[in-house]
């Protein structure tokens, strides 16, 4: 099959070349870059952790309109860029961003840190595939197995009381891949949140990339994980009331 895809890129450079030297323009050609396989494939990716969650939660912030938004550790290039569309946006990441970007505030700090005091901060918080690698060393963070319980809790202390937290781990049987990440079962991250926060919905992707949305969470389907061996776990939760 390569070889058959050899034979038709040569075969439409030739074509080109006699076209080129019919038509009197001056577009000379430069080296090879064979691209053999786009052809075969769809216009464009439209699946995956990343594609499902930025797309879904940045509407959420869309419609929810709160005051003031802050990502923690969340893809620049992805889910903050969508929101940085149509809003101001604070990012805090224990990595540095060495470039100004219009509605984007950046600020370098470690979430994880047991100095880190910052409460009542905000009304809306994500952190979109980001908690799972806290505590891993990863990009410099300091090893920390409990890394990811500290980090929740200091997101807890930011949002205010009935503030929305916007939340995405790896979901499936629970282990660290070390040094990449942690993936969470259904069952712990809901032991771990219940009794902090309403959980407003769930949706997950699961291992194909294909997004379900808005999906009940059942006993049976958090106990197999919705079936997922390193799926997605999106939640939309409200902080709830401390009194």
């Amino acid at each position: 099959m390569r070889l058959v895809k050899l034979a038709g890129f040569y075969l439409d450079y030739l074509r080109l070349k006699r076209q080129a030297g019919a038509s009197g323009l001056s577009f000379p050609f430069g080296r090879f870059y064979p691209c053999l396989d786009d052809r075969d494939t769809d216009s464009g990716a439209a699946s995956g952790h990343y594609f499902h969650q930025d797309l879904l939660v940045a509407g959420r912030i869309f419609e929810n309109k709160p005051e003031r938004h802050v990502d923690i550790g969340s893809r620049i290039d992805g889910f903050v860029a969508h929101v940085a569309v149509f809003r101001e946006i604070e990012v805090f990441d224990i990595r540095p961003l060495n470039i100004s970007i219009p509605n984007i505030v950046f600020k370098q700090a470690d979430i994880m840190a047991t100095d880190f005091d910052i409460q009542d901060y905000c009304d809306s918080i994500s952190s979109l595939h980001a908690i799972e690698h806290f505590g891993l060393g990863r990009y410099g963070d300091k090893l920390d197995y409990h890394g990811h319980l500290k980090g929740l809790n200091n997101i807890y202390n930011m949002l205010k009381e009935g503030g929305k937290f916007y939340f995405s781990v790896p979901i499936g049987p629970q282990r660290i891949e070390f040094n990449a990440h942690r993936v969470f079962s259904v069952h712990y991250l809901i032991e771990l949140i219940q009794d902090k926060y309403r959980i407003d919905s769930f949706s997950y992707i699961d291992d194909k990339g294909d997004l379900f949305k808005d999906v009940p969470l059942s006993p049976h389907d958090i106990e197999n994980d919705y079936a997922c061996n390193y799926g997605c776990g999106i939640f939309e939760m409200t902080k709830a009331s401390t009194v």
